[in-house]
């Protein structure tokens, strides 16, 4: 069966949705939103993430610690794990609604109205998920540079940096937003494509005549297989 341009377009915003959510949920979970070398011990790197701090060895070795509290953390990352859930569950939700909604799929074929609206509402959970994915990683990274750039900070004292988490979730987070706009955009296709329904029409009646108005020379008066009378 060959799909239509609308559906190609809806099964394209799914697939880029759905690679920014998974990325998305690996930013969340990884410990590589910053990274420094100690210039004392260049053979170890450190690696923080929303949940523990690493130590990464050169042989290969790496040993995590989970965050004391919750509350010691700063404000940033305390914002960032609340709103990275929220963009991985956003991101699920709208998983669901929109691969029901799409044109590929047989469900709900008889309520047209219906798909358009789970589509909708998956194409606005993405552009949701998208935002709340931008917002606390572009926060740490401005918090770290102007760490980084802090005159007050001695410079013997090791400084964080951009992680490669840092990159994904800008990353995810565009390809979220991306998505959900491309799924929005088909909705749009779709209702200005869909035709207007005919005006309903009358049946047309038999015409039927009566006796007084039949013409004498019609063929109803003189049948075909009719007797001859001499």
């Amino acid at each position: 069966m060959a799909w239509s341009c609308n559906a190609r377009l809806q099964v394209g915003a799914m697939l880029l949705a759905l690679f920014g959510w998974v990325s998305s949920c690996v930013t969340t979970f990884v410990p590589l939103w910053k990274n420094f070398n100690l210039d004392l011990n260049e053979l170890e790197i450190w690696t923080m993430g929303l949940w523990q701090v690493c130590i990464m060895q050169e042989e290969g070795a790496t040993e995590c610690k989970a965050h004391d509290s919750f509350l010691a953390l700063p404000l940033e990352l305390r914002v960032s794990r609340v709103l990275m859930c929220l963009s991985n569950g956003l991101g699920l939700l709208a998983l669901l609604f929109a691969s029901v909604g799409l044109d590929c799929w047989k469900t709900c074929e008889g309520k047209p109205d219906a798909k358009k609206q789970l589509l909708l509402a998956g194409g606005a959970a993405f552009g949701a998920a998208g935002i709340t994915t931008l917002v606390p990683v572009s926060w740490v990274a401005y918090t770290t540079v102007l760490e980084f750039w802090d005159e007050a900070v001695p410079d013997i004292v090791p400084r964080w940096e951009f992680g490669e988490a840092m990159f994904l979730g800008w990353f995810a987070g565009s390809f979220l937003a991306a998505g959900g706009l491309l799924l929005i955009y088909s909705t749009c296709l779709s209702r200005t494509g869909t035709p207007a329904a005919p005006p309903a029409t009358r049946p047309l009646r038999p015409v039927t005549h009566s006796p007084a108005t039949m013409s004498p020379w019609s063929h109803h008066s003189h049948p075909k297989n009719a007797d001859l009378v001499i």
